[in-house]
């Protein structure tokens, strides 16, 4: 039978892990896998992969779609996490860049992709089962039924650890980004399935760091800045894009272009010098990625998760001017170090 797909069930972020006698019934906590989330409809015949937003992600990932069907042992419809593994140094972590490259036009280069860097499937809830509509379920039955038919399935489909011990939970938070997770989340156990609801909870980890204001970008709407470019210098005394802030009110918007307008460097002609930005693989061809440069003399402090190689995985959040720092002196040494840790550890 075909499934429809449903908008995923959605967490809402608290800053530490919860008591689980605080939550009527109780909670289950389980790595949060940082990578692309899908919901797996297989219903016997045909695959279909469906994501958080509207785009499909079937077409993407055709050595998933072949193991689906052939491993699944019965018609489901599974919410999960599609995430590539890589080694470095003899330990595997996932590697978010090796993900997004799978976002191509290009059959041809998705399906290189698929062969040198393929992916996995974690699952962790089961929304139905054969005829059966498990959404209405408490998840303490959707974790059994999910564990009883996915158990045994080999890789590239894997089922979650859980556990019901915050402790554990709270080690699993510090240990397992050393493999690129990025957090823990908590399920009401006699929750049903709600989804494009909040009812979930994550924890995911929030550091600061001093960068250098490098540039900006101009707000969608043409008004305001709508993103700042910030940067670290390395030890060589480079200074390398590391990410970028965002959300700020209109009226902010405005106030900032006012602000900076003194750090804007300009060519001889006094116009503002320019340069074209990365796009975003799952941007708009036709967007404006083109940015202002500034002199790099403005320092701000940001709240960030994790870093991904030379750049803050994630968009950070601006927390304050720091107009008592140097630019020279915001380097990557005050980044905090992650201890390594293997994807299988977090597996087994």
């Amino acid at each position: 039978m075909p499934y429809d797909i449903p908008a995923p069930m959605l967490a809402k972020s608290v800053p530490t892990v919860p008591d689980p006698a605080k939550t009527p019934g109780g909670l289950s906590f389980e790595p949060k896998w940082d990578g692309f989330r899908a919901l797996v409809s297989w219903d016997g015949e045909k695959v279909e992969i469906g994501s958080r937003g509207a785009k499909p992600l079937t077409r993407y990932f055709p050595e998933l779609v072949d193991a689906f069907a052939h491993l699944l042992p019965e018609p489901c419809l599974i919410d999960g996490e599609i995430v590539v593994p890589k080694e470095v140094d003899g330990r595997e972590r996932l590697d978010w860049e090796s993900l997004t490259q799978r976002i191509h036009p290009a059959a041809s280069r998705v399906t290189m992709l698929s062969e040198k860097t393929p992916a996995m499937f974690i699952g962790f809830d089961l929304l139905a089962r054969g005829d059966r509509d498990l959404q209405a379920e408490p998840f303490s039955v959707r974790r059994a039924e999910l564990v009883d038919l996915l158990g045994g399935v080999p890789h590239p489909v894997h089922v979650t650890r859980t556990t019901d011990d915050p402790a554990l939970a709270e080690r699993w938070l510090a240990e397992f980004e050393g493999a690129g997770l990025d957090g823990v989340v908590a399920k009401p156990l006699s929750q049903p399935y709600a989804p494009n609801k909040r009812t979930m909870f994550k924890i995911k980890h929030a550091r600061t760091a001093d960068v250098v204001a490098m540039g900006y970008r101009i707000h969608k709407s043409g008004e305001g800045v709508g993103s700042l470019l910030v940067g670290l210098y390395s030890d060589t005394g480079e200074l390398f894009t590391v990410g970028a802030v965002s959300a700020w009110s209109n009226a902010r918007r405005l106030e900032l272009i006012d602000e900076l307008a003194p750090l804007v460097e300009r060519n001889d002609d006094g116009q503002a010098v320019k340069s074209e930005g990365e796009k975003s693989r799952f941007s708009a061809p036709d967007r404006d990625s083109s940015f202002v440069h500034l002199r790099p003399e403005r320092v701000l402090e940001v709240r960030y998760d994790q870093l991904e190689g030379w750049r803050f995985r994630h968009t950070v959040q601006f927390e304050r001017w720091r107009p008592d720092r140097d630019a020279r002196s915001c380097t990557y040494e005050q980044l905090e170090s992650v201890a390594d840790y293997d994807v299988r550890d977090v597996l087994d």
